[in-house]
């Protein structure tokens, strides 16, 4: 079992970022975790001396790498400096890692599936909308970067881990589809408790550790919010666009308008939003009821020139087989639920088809 002192006692070799002092005495070492035979590691530097510092990175990343049992390591740099380091001054905000790749090698588009709060089913809308652009014949991924909050194994009923192959990680399958979650590596139980860095970290290899072979999508399921996530995966890969989930109350919306105008901001196109909940019939006499009001979203959408890509309703059925990990488009292809899916699968196809390649965009917080 590899253990924190083990990372640290071959991180001795490597200079710190004044180029003398080793590694884990300069105080730079802002975050460290290891998981099984996978190590994270951030390191604090001055954001003006990035590319100086990225042979110190490198360095540290091999040495991790060739400690024996670690089958693989992600070394990032970060303006956020270690607890207690430069008493009296506020750390600097931390700065997003610059892409070392605009893409993944043999995926033709990746997009993300984002609400402003959590809720609002999010991921089993993800999950059924991957699912469902699978069975327009489309090859697809999932890949689930909400680190505190993994939705996936439940959603797709996965219990086993992933495999490594190499210094990749091989992504499991379900449905025909590849899938990747933080908590196939963790029990369900257990709490993340990781700070800003070591999230950033946990997403880029997620997404560029992975053999995930040729896709025509790669569908990622975005954590609620708008914070290092969502900021990383934006500056890390070209998005081709995001589809944003909310119920029709006025309190989602309100946080769904954020998620717009956030990918607004990073120059990634809003495919739509999806008014998830949207109505209720009642299994017993058919009555329908508006729980959460109805067709907020759609208007939200037109006030704000995006489109409205349909409503999905709040079923027993469709949280009865997210549960069971058999999603509601597998249990029952040729019913209604699935239909809705089926149609907003249908309208992001049809957009992305049509839709131009774009570069990663550069982001700067001040």
């Amino acid at each position: 079992m590899i253990s924190e002192q083990d990372v640290l006692k071959v991180l001795q070799s490597v200079a710190g970022p004044d180029g003398k002092t080793p590694l884990p005495q300069s105080g730079a070492i802002a975050g460290l975790s290891v998981r099984d035979d996978k190590v994270y590691l951030s390191i604090a530097i001055d954001p003006a001396r990035a590319a100086a510092m990225e042979r110190m990175r490198i360095q540290a990343e091999r040495a991790v790498t060739g400690l024996s049992g670690v089958v693989s390591a992600l070394v990032s740099l970060t303006a956020e400096k270690p607890a207690g380091a430069g008493a009296g001054a506020p750390p600097p905000r931390p700065q997003p890692q610059a892409p070392r790749g605009n893409a993944l090698p043999g995926v033709e588009r990746i997009i993300a599936v984002a609400s402003g709060k959590g809720g609002v089913g999010k991921s089993t809308t993800a999950v059924n909308l991957a699912l469902s652009l699978a069975a327009l014949g489309w090859r697809i991924g999932i890949l689930d970067i909400d680190i505190f909050g993994p939705s996936l194994p439940r959603l797709l009923g996965i219990r086993e881990k992933p495999q490594s192959e190499g210094k990749m990680i091989r992504p499991l399958e379900a449905y025909g589809v590849k899938a990747m979650s933080i908590g196939f590596m963790v029990a369900e139980e257990e709490a993340m408790i990781w700070r800003g860095p070591m999230v950033m970290s946990a997403v880029q290899q997620m997404l560029r550790d992975v053999v995930w072979g040729d896709l025509d999508c790669l569908v990622i399921d975005m954590p609620p919010g708008t914070g290092d996530a969502q900021l990383t995966l934006a500056q890390t890969v070209p998005l081709a666009g995001a589809v944003i989930v909310s119920t029709p109350q006025d309190l989602a919306l309100i946080d769904a308008r954020r998620g717009v105008t956030m990918f607004n901001k990073v120059n990634i196109p809003v495919l739509g939003i999806v008014e998830n909940m949207s109505y209720f019939i009642c299994p017993h006499c058919g009555e329908r009821s508006d729980i959460f009001a109805h067709g907020g979203a759609r208007h939200e959408a037109e006030k704000m020139g995006v489109p409205f890509l349909g409503e999905v309703p709040l079923t027993m059925s469709i949280r009865e087989h997210a549960d069971s990990g058999k999603p509601i488009v597998v249990a029952d292809p040729n019913g209604p639920q699935s239909g809705a899916y089926r149609a907003i699968a249908e309208k992001v196809k049809a957009a992305l088809e049509t839709g131009l390649a774009r570069q990663a965009p550069k982001i700067v917080i001040g």
